[in-house]
């Protein structure tokens, strides 16, 4: 049994090398993903990810960086939907779906002078953690620290907006100010993400493993610890999933936390039914005991 689960990563550093990667954008959307979760970000992280496809397939097109190109479509859509919304007068799930769509048509428009069009798409969208390089692995490092550092920093004024807007603006915190910050934080772990799951699943990364700790935890730390446990679980029993049956790796992480989420609601369904039952049986049991008591 050991040789089926530990081996692969023993003795294949490609493996190994996306386990890292996979446990880093754990990481990083553990932090990111419990405000989104608790703030009802998923329409925004949605669209922001679909909203660097257009910058990496420009950067891969004429042989830049696909981060750099990831966090200027990233810019690009936050300018845009801040832009749609104030100037004529649209909802804020309005100018985002326009600007999900019409940047998610740009980047494959652009993809398409590619000459490896179908594969250049195929790595945007579904991700390429079997070929992330070490430079890599320092990037996301890097944002898994300034992820941290935001979150630290703004712990208080985030927590109050996933309460209540009013309750941060009556608190002295500038409500417009640290949404545009908390998007920032989103945009940053979108970007350094992509590679590792694709932009049409790193939803599924921000989503999957902060329900998970939303079902347990009260506390923003706790919540983000069983967020992170889940992540790192996810990437390793996706990874390998991946290697045992021929399987595309993003995929199978997102999709083990998608399932790990799904057993964890079931458990806590089951725990609620047998509370609610106990209850039900302790109700029962009180007007025979004040009975009793009475006729004595």
């Amino acid at each position: 049994m050991g040789h089926l689960l530990f081996e692969p990563f023993a003795d294949n550093e490609f493996l190994r090398q996306s386990f890292y990667a996979g446990v880093l954008v754990a990481l990083i959307c553990a932090v990111a993903g419990t405000f989104v979760v608790l703030r009802g970000l998923a329409f925004v992280g949605d669209a922001l990810a679909h909203g660097v496809v257009p910058g990496v397939a420009a950067a891969l097109l004429i042989g830049f960086s696909g981060v750099l190109g990831a966090a200027i479509g990233a810019a690009v859509m936050m300018s845009g939907v801040s832009v749609v919304t104030r100037r004529y007068r649209l909802s804020g799930d309005t100018a985002i779906g326009l600007l999900f769509v019409g940047m998610l048509a740009l980047g494959v428009i652009i993809q398409s002078r590619s000459s490896s069009f179908a594969g250049d798409l195929t790595n945007i969208l579904f991700g390429e953690v079997l070929g992330v390089s070490n430079s890599d692995l320092v990037w996301q490092f890097i944002a898994l620290v300034a992820v941290c550092v935001i979150a630290y920093l703004c712990r208080r004024p985030f927590l109050l907006l996933s309460v209540d807007d009013g309750l941060a603006e009556t608190s002295g915190f500038s409500v417009k100010k640290y949404h545009n910050i908390m998007l920032g934080m989103v945009a940053l772990t979108v970007v350094a993400s992509f590679q590792t799951v694709g932009t049409l699943l790193v939803l599924g990364s921000l989503i999957a493993p902060s329900a998970t700790g939303a079902l347990f935890a009260r506390r923003i730390g706790t919540m983000m610890s069983v967020a992170a446990g889940v992540g790192i679980a996810s990437t390793y029993i996706g990874l390998l999933a991946s290697y045992h049956a021929n399987l595309a790796a993003g995929a199978s992480i997102v999709f083990s936390s998608v399932i790990i989420f799904g057993v964890c609601a079931i458990v806590v369904e089951v725990q609620r039914w047998q509370a609610h039952r106990k209850d039900i049986h302790h109700d029962h049991d009180q007007p025979h005991m004040h009975g009793h008591v009475h006729v004595s």
